[in-house]
Order: C-alpha cells, then structure tokens, then sequence
C-alpha cells in the first residue's frame, strides 16, 4: 500500500528530528564539575590516550564485588573535611553497590602503620584494595605481598612511585599540577601581577605538595615576573600548624601580600592568624586548594580570594573503575578528574555543593 503523502512527510520528519537528537546528544559535551552536585567528572581525553590495564594483562581471576572483601585504607586522621568526605564517599557506594565486606582501616597520618594496615587487610583475604596513600615511596612491602596474591589496587587523592598495571592497577585523582597553575592564575589576579607571595606547603614525602609547588612557582615565573615568592614552609596540610607558620611569617614579613596555601585547613590556619595580628579581610590575599565548605565560607566573609577544587568523593568512579577491569574492560594507567574554582562570583550560591 502506497503511504499518504502527508503521512509519509510526517514521517520523514519525525525521523528527521529524531536524528537531530542523537547527533545532539552524541556532540554534546559532558557536564561540567558545577552541574553534578559534588560528584567527580572524569576529563575528557586530549587524544593521547595513556597505557590501558585489562585483567588479562594485570593476572588474577575475575570475582563478584558484592560478595568479595574490599579494603579501603585512609591515610590520615578524619579531622580533616576531605578525609571525612573521602571515607564517606568509599563506604556510602559500597553500600549503594551492596558490597557486602568492606573493610576501612585509618593510619593517624602514620605511614609504618597504613604499611601495616595494608598488609593485614591483604591477609585478611581483601580481593581489592583502595588507598589513599600518606606518602608516595615506601610501598614495596605492600605491592610485593598484594602482587603474590594478584590483589589490584586502585590508589585515590596521591600517587604512589611505582608501576601501573603492575605494581597497582590505576590511580584517580587530579592533576595536581594544574591546580598549582590555576591557583597561581588567581594569585596573579589578586595582586595585579605584582608583591610578595608566601607558600604555606603542604606535608613532604607526596606528589601532591611536589605537583601544587612546582605548578603555582612555573606559572608565575611564566606570567608575573613582578611577584616575588619570599617565604616557603610547610605547614603539613594541618591548621594548626598553617596558623603557626603564618605567625611567624607575619612577624619575619610583616610587607607580605599574598599567601598561597596548598590545602585548605592552612589556609583556615592562616585566616585565624591574621585575625589575631590585627588584620582585615583582604588585606593578605589568600588563594588555597580543597574545596572545603569552611574555606568557601571564607571567600563569602572576605577571608579567601580564591579556592581550587580538589573533589575527594571518589567512591563511585573507584567502584566503577573496579567493575570496568573486572569485567575484561581496559582502563589507563591514571584517572584525572576535574575540579572547578570557588571565587566571589559563585562562592555564596556553591556553599552547598562544598564539603
């Protein structure tokens, strides 16, 4: 039967905009860190993909999460906000997933003791291990007894120096590098391209205060010659030790302009000091990295210049991870997600997607 001809064109139509849809869709860019309410976004590929890992590759046997041990180990003390969300984040997809035995251990910022965490968990019959490392070199022990029972492990927030695909699985996290660039941009900003800058750095031994260092000090170098970094210290990512290496840099440089604190709990650390010297908001411009609801909280009270997102719930990108290699799907080497900026433009409507 031939069709009508108004029916026939309305059914070209119909085709023709459902089409359109899906070349929408498939062009559509995928949304950005502000519009999934916390959740990490995982960037999107510059087209120079990495090395890919697949359990072929790796060794070992498939397993059902739901049924296996997982082992979680956290690395520092949960007075922070980003360990308390982090740990948070691994145990509410866990039970999301209705994975049945995860096991969380915490080291106290002890690194002989998430060694021994680690090495017990692995006794303990753990089938998959998530670490938030404390540090990035030490692990042999740990990666030779997990290698011997072809235990992957998926370490979160910090690298550790060893081989992916071999030594461990992957690594999720950002690009701890461009945080530092990016928070140099908005120190540049600040200032006006010009003054003394301090560097509350965060705790040695981890690629993490390395990357946030050498990012912010090759920018500005790069972008504003006329700032001058005049004082360096760490401040071990803790806020009472950011309040008392501010108080002394207040006394040795009473003309500093600006403070670059590579996480947030300094840089709270630091605003406390000011307060006690006497200080008004804004006087010291102060740019740090986490992302924490008190730190954002600062820029709406005029303390803070500027916050980089460092997202620390990584739960479902490391369960999802897992499921992909477990399913013989290949994975890289490193995940890097992004992260977004917290200024005066945003901070006050952004108070609720902060942790």
């Amino acid at each position: 039967m031939t069709p009508h001809p108004r029916a026939a064109a309305l059914a070209l139509a119909v085709l023709l905009a459902a089409a359109g849809c899906a070349k929408a869709e498939q062009s559509a860019s995928p949304p950005s860190p502000a519009s999934t309410a916390g959740q990490q976004v995982v960037q999107s590929s510059s087209g120079t993909a990495g090395p890919t890992c697949t359990l072929q590759r790796f060794g070992g046997q498939k397993f059902d999460l739901k049924s296996a041990v997982v082992g979680f180990s956290q690395s520092e003390k949960e007075a922070n906000p980003f360990r308390i969300a982090e740990t948070k984040s691994i145990k509410d997809e866990a039970a999301r997933l209705g994975i049945a035995h995860l096991k969380v251990t915490n080291a106290q910022s002890q690194f002989s003791k998430q060694i021994t965490d680690v090495q017990q968990l692995i006794a303990q019959g753990a089938q998959l291990l998530v670490i938030a490392p404390l540090n990035s070199d030490g692990w042999e022990p740990v990666l030779q007894q997990a290698a011997a029972k072809k235990v992957p492990i998926i370490t979160v927030d910090r690298k550790i120096n060893a081989r992916a695909c071999t030594d461990y699985l992957t690594f999720i996290g950002s690009d701890f590098y461009e945080q530092g660039k990016r928070a140099a941009d908005r120190m540049i900003e600040a200032l006006g391209g010009k003054g003394k800058v301090a560097i509350l750095l965060g705790a040695p031994g981890n690629n993490v205060t390395t990357e946030r260092t050498a990012g912010f000090k090759d920018r500005v170098k790069e972008k504003a010659p006329g700032i001058q970094i005049s004082f360096e210290q760490t401040g071990e990512f803790a806020r009472e030790k950011g309040q008392q290496v501010t108080e002394q840099l207040i006394q040795s440089n009473p003309d500093i302009n600006g403070i670059y604190a590579e996480n947030d709990e300094m840089a709270l650390g630091a605003v406390t000091a000011l307060k006690g010297a006497g200080k008004e908001p804004g006087d010291i411009k102060i740019v740090s990295i986490d992302g924490t609801r008190s730190a954002v909280q600062g820029i709406v009270d005029g303390w803070l210049y500027s916050v980089i997102e460092s997202n620390p719930r990584f739960g479902p990108l490391a369960f999802e991870t897992a499921g992909k290699f477990l399913e013989g799907r290949p994975i890289p080497d490193k995940v890097i997600i992004s992260d977004r900026d917290y200024d005066q433009s945003n901070a006050k409507d952004s108070l609720g997607e902060a942790y």
